[in-house]
């Protein structure tokens, strides 16, 4: 059973659940409504040493993450606990975010006449730190639980706001007040306002890491592939990213972006910390978790939009041990040829649908190559019709960790670990003010890579490296954003 509380009124959804089980909302899902707020079945007996659960979900997403395919909902109320799931703006800011479930919050204390224990999935922790932190709630809450929520940001979130992914992006719905505030230049700035706020160790922060992101096709795997050159992650948020310095990290685990809030897969790793006998002398001592991790130059990156036909040169050094090519694009239909540097024709490419966060609708074009050979490569695609695409090659290779990138005050760095390297960086700059686009394309000069002063706002900013050492030539892409606030200072990472 499950009660909707909407200014103050009360209504049943449901029967009672059969077999003592929470119950499936099926057609009566009332999930999706940005403000209200519902109530679970209550078991039986609920121990009073036992905290209600309030789930928070994450970006493009509502309530019913927690019950429709996954038994996170049955599992709490098996384990005779209270609960209560919230729907917020699933495509706003964690600063819109927050003032409603702060609101909210207060509203849930005083229904259950005592504190709750929030378990956020995603995006739902930085929203619920909003909450705590920025409006005011802190007092109705214990401890927060963070499943890979993506604390510093997410490196897909630049990738969509870049200069080669905005055509795809753009017309894929991608680009949204949520995903902006995601870019890790701008989650920069969140951490400083939020890590350095009198509220801010208030209410213990225990974090949850997920290491898993498929096979090939699997609905997380293109992202996997991407934030693969920043670590370990879920498919979508890296491991580095779900900590927080003054966190408790309970679990680093072999879960996905999706299985991570299942039932099946977490609580019982939690449970024990949703009740009021927890001992939080961890969170006292602060957790020492430490976020490290260095980016590595796996990447090369392309985009735009044509008409009838379309060649992509794609380079491949000496040396490469595997090229995956992953045509990202509007169309499914489009047609493709890789062929090597002999021009002759590779193997089979593969086409899948994207269900992710950042690229949902969009169709992965992908084949990888064991033992490239090296030189230049040709990909050739045709379409009956206009078609934006993002073409991501990713290489696993020594040359990886050659190049290193730096951000210091408004000057980025390039930085070669062999003295014999060579290489010239081109700096692409899309300039964002309050999530919209103001200045597109704005290059800067003689190979510089100091940030112009646009103002206030997200500097996504997009390096193409063409270097080479000892004759054996590469290409890659950096992508890294930048916040700058009206005082001029900067935020990177």
């Amino acid at each position: 059973m499950i009660k909707k509380i909407c200014y103050t009124v009360f209504a049943l959804f449901l029967l009672l659940p059969s077999w003592g089980y929470a119950g499936s909302f099926g057609g009566d899902d009332p999930s999706g409504v940005p403000g209200q707020w519902y109530v679970g079945t209550t078991p039986s007996y609920v121990a009073p040493s036992k905290h209600p659960i309030l789930f928070v979900h994450g970006l493009n997403s509502s309530s019913n993450t927690w019950w429709n395919d996954n038994n996170m909902y049955d599992t709490a109320y098996q384990n005779n606990y209270e609960t209560a799931f919230i729907d917020l703006y699933p495509t706003k800011n964690m600063w819109d975010n927050g003032a409603l479930l702060a609101q909210k919050i207060r509203d849930i204390y005083n229904y259950y006449g005592e504190k709750v224990v929030v378990v956020a999935h995603s995006k739902g922790g930085i929203d619920t730190q909003s909450a705590l932190v920025h409006y005011g709630a802190y007092p109705y809450v214990a401890r927060v639980i963070t499943l890979s929520t993506p604390h510093y940001g997410s490196q897909l979130a630049d990738l969509a706001y870049s200069s080669w992914a905005g055509w795809l992006t753009g017309i894929l719905g991608s680009k949204n007040d949520a995903t902006y505030s995601l870019q890790t230049g701008y989650m920069s700035y969140f951490r400083s306002e939020t890590d350095q706020h009198t509220n801010v160790n208030r209410n213990p922060i225990y974090t949850f890491g997920g290491t898993k992101w498929g096979s090939f096709g699997s609905s997380l795997y293109w992202g996997g592939l991407y934030l693969s050159a920043y670590g370990s992650n879920d498919g979508a948020v890296t491991v580095n990213s779900s900590r927080l310095p003054y966190g408790t990290e309970l679990r680093v685990g072999g879960w996905n972006h999706f299985t991570i809030k299942e039932g099946s897969s977490t609580f019982n790793l939690f449970k024990d910390y949703l009740n009021e006998a927890t001992d939080t002398s961890a969170f006292n001592a602060q957790s020492v978790v430490e976020r490290k991790g260095a980016e590595s130059a796996a990447s090369y990156i392309r985009g735009g939009e044509y008409s009838g036909k379309k060649q992509e040169k794609v380079l491949v050094e000496q040396g490469a041990k595997s090229a995956t090519f992953d045509w990202i694009s509007n169309s499914p239909s489009s047609q493709l040829i890789l062929k090597d540097p002999g021009q002759q024709a590779s193997s089979t490419i593969k086409v899948k649908k994207d269900e992710s966060e950042y690229f949902n609708g969009a169709y992965h074009h992908t084949v990888t190559v064991q033992d490239p050979a090296p030189g230049e490569w040709t990909l050739e695609a045709s379409s009956s019709s206009e078609e934006k695409y993002l073409l991501h090659v990713t290489y696993e290779s020594a040359m990886n960790d050659a190049l290193s990138i730096h951000v210091a005050q408004d000057e980025i760095s390039l930085k070669a670990k062999d003295s014999k390297m060579k290489f010239q960086p081109d700096m692409t700059i899309e300039y964002y003010k309050d999530g919209k686009l103001k200045k597109s394309k704005v290059k800067t000069k003689n190979g510089s890579l100091k940030l112009p002063k646009l103002g206030e706002g997200v500097y996504n900013v997009t390096i193409d490296v063409e270097g080479s050492k000892d004759k054996n030539t590469f290409q890659r892409t950096f992508i890294k954003t930048i916040y700058v606030d009206a005082a001029g200072k900067v935020y990177g990472q």
